[in-house]
């Protein structure tokens, strides 16, 4: 049976030609296991290209904060001088049994901190609200880095030579004007713990006292007297690794054995004091 279209005078089939059958497919290939295994030899290459990069990428997220928080802390610090006769705190820390009321924080540390002790949190927060530097700075999540090896709730340390005790005979910079070049002058440290008192390395000899820090891969995050903070690579591989081994604890000082170990503690002292105590080739 046919029908017209009026328009046109065209014919077409009102049911289907008997006879014809459009076949349709009852099943579907599957992957065979050598594609399978293909497919997930290239999974594997690719997470192992992307994986070193978004671990990459976390942890420059992480020192962008824990930079951020230097800044924050370097900017209160240089308020506190403004608004104290151009007096700067003190690095201590509350240690030295109280010798320096001015501390920028009080006591955070436990008694037995480079064995791995730390104070309950509720103390810890105390120490820091004890400090000369806390109506400048009242937020407690500045004062440490997400990366802290313990959790603690401050990981950065302050520079001996600000206002702290001479070491060797080494200058001692009680006013923000008696620094010299503020733009070269290291100020805090992300030392990654709280720890006793400030951070010092020896005056008169190319020698560490306190250990070269390893945080952010090779090197760690400072902070210098006009405000900004800066992220700093060892160069020596002994610096490093004393760094990852001797974390966490005190084990004395350390004497660099390669000549890029020495360039790294002497940029130290160079960014504490802004010169050496003995002979330098060169200086």
């Amino acid at each position: 049976m046919f029908r017209y279209h009026s328009v046109f005078n065209l014919k077409f089939c009102k049911r289907p030609v008997q006879g014809i059958r459009i076949k349709a497919m009852d099943k579907r290939k599957g992957f065979t296991l050598i594609e399978l295994l293909v497919v997930i030899a290239i999974i594997a290459v690719l997470m192992g290209i992307l994986m070193p990069a978004l671990s990459m990428a976390r942890e420059h997220g992480k020192r962008a904060v824990c930079l951020n928080s230097l800044r924050q802390l370097s900017m209160a610090w240089i308020v506190y001088a403004d608004e104290n006769d151009d007096k700067l705190v003190s690095s201590e820390a509350g240690g030295m049994g109280g010798a320096f009321p001015d501390a920028w924080v009080g006591v955070t540390w436990a008694s037995d901190w480079n064995q791995g002790g730390v104070l309950p949190n509720d103390q810890q927060i105390k120490g820091i609200q004890d400090g000369a530097m806390w109506p400048y700075c009242e937020d407690i999540g500045l004062y440490s880095c997400p990366t802290g090896y313990r959790g603690e709730l401050l990981t950065y340390a302050m520079m001996i030579s600000i206002n702290g005790r001479s070491v060797q005979g080494s200058p001692v910079f009680k006013k923000r004007i008696r620094i010299p070049q503020p733009a070269d002058r290291l100020v805090f440290i992300d030392e990654g713990l709280a720890s006793p008192d400030a951070y010092a390395v020896q005056y008169n000899t190319a020698q560490w006292w306190d250990q070269p820090v390893t945080r952010h891969s090779s090197g760690t995050s400072f902070s210098y007297a006009d405000g900004r903070a800066e992220y700093h690579k060892w160069r020596g591989s002994d610096t490093v690794k004393q760094g990852k081994d001797q974390v966490r604890t005190w084990s004395g000082s350390f004497i660099p054995t390669t000549e890029a170990g020495i360039e790294d503690v002497q940029w130290m002292q160079k960014g504490i004091w802004g010169k050496f105590g003995y002979k330098v080739k060169g200086q």
